[in-house]
Parts: structure tokens; sequence; C-alpha cells
């Protein structure tokens, strides 16, 4: 199966938080799950680290170093995603998540994120 990760998924697994579930962090360990992270998750990170909202040493290069250390691929953002994004009803509002969420659907991906927002427009998803 094919994962795409919420940005604060890859954020929590770069702190071993605890607050990954168990199912997700197996996911995370699993070298045969297929597991990606949008570009537009980093630069949700280069903005808040800009902003002062999240405190990463290394910034956006920390994110990718942490993507590309634990075998995740990154998925662009695609004409087809921002098609998919223009149709999605308006009971997400953040950008961010909007996008991902159009992604995990055009792609058919599951969506692995703790918001139970996402799952509002009917997507496959994960905790």
């Amino acid at each position: 199966m094919q994962y795409l990760l919420d940005t604060h998924v890859i954020l929590w697994a770069l702190d071993d938080d605890k607050r990954l579930s168990e199912t997700v962090s197996r996911i995370l360990r699993d070298p045969t799950s297929e597991k990606y992270v949008s570009i537009a998750s980093a630069w949700e990170v280069a903005i808040k680290v800009v902003k002062g909202k999240l405190r990463l040493d290394g910034g956006v290069t920390e994110f990718f170093e942490t993507v590309h250390q634990n075998e995740v691929e990154l998925l662009p953002i695609t004409e087809e995603h921002v098609k998919r994004l223009e149709t999605l009803p308006l009971l997400h509002r953040d950008p961010f998540d909007r996008i991902l969420i159009a992604s995990a659907l055009t792609e058919g991906m599951c969506l692995i994120s703790a918001d139970t927002n996402v799952q509002l427009y009917g997507i496959t998803g994960m905790w």
C-alpha cells in the first residue's frame, strides 16, 4: 500500500514522539511500506520555521534529511492534484491539509494523519 504522511507525522517521527500510534510506527519502520511526503509539507515546514511557529534546528534541510533517511519519497504537487483540490468541499480550511487530501485522493493513497477532519472527505486514512 502507498502511504502519504501528513506533515506532523514526519515531524513526530523526527522526534520519536509518543503521539505516533503503534500502527503508524510499524508502517514507518517497515522497509516494504511505500511512504511518501508531499512537497507541500516541506513548504509548510519552511513557512512555520520562518514564522517561529516550529523549532527545527536544521530547518527545512533537516526535514528533507529526515525524509531521505527514512526512505520516504517526495511527492510533487501535480496539475491533477490542484484540479482535484478545486472540487473539494470546504470541510477543512487548512490549505496544506487540503492539498494533501487532494493528492491522496488523486493518487489512491492512504493518508496517515492524526487530524480527524481529513476523514470528512471519505478518504482512506489511518492512525
